[in-house]
């Protein structure tokens, strides 16, 4: 699993000519009430093991959480189902609302 930085994931999703990720949003709902980045696909942690079906082991997957804790967990359980192209977002969305979208709330 790769680390992909605020800045690098935004530029990844402003490139046209590059496939866009998964953004694949493993907090709790409310805490995605709260803020998110957009076209995020949520699917709590505790979710993961049942849903884990409805993504794509082949695709970039983009995992957030609030600090990036809780997404890299996810990462490791999805790297050991074989999925192979697994990108943890450090700092989370938390980092993404400081350094890239800051009209985006923080908590």
């Amino acid at each position: 699993m790769g680390q992909i930085s605020p800045e690098q994931l935004r530029s990844w999703l402003e490139d046209a000519t590059r496939a866009q990720p998964v953004l694949l949003d493993v907090r709790e709902p409310w805490e995605h009430r709260i803020c998110h980045i957009p076209n995020s696909l949520l699917m709590p942690m505790r979710t993961i093991p049942a849903r884990q079906t409805e993504l794509d082991p082949e695709a970039d997957t983009v995992l957030i959480c609030h600090h990036g804790s809780r997404s890299m967990q996810v990462g490791i359980f999805l790297e050991r189902s074989g999925f192979k192209r697994l990108y943890n977002l450090s700092g989370g969305v938390d980092a993404w609302a400081r350094r890239v979208e800051p009209t985006e709330a923080t908590y």
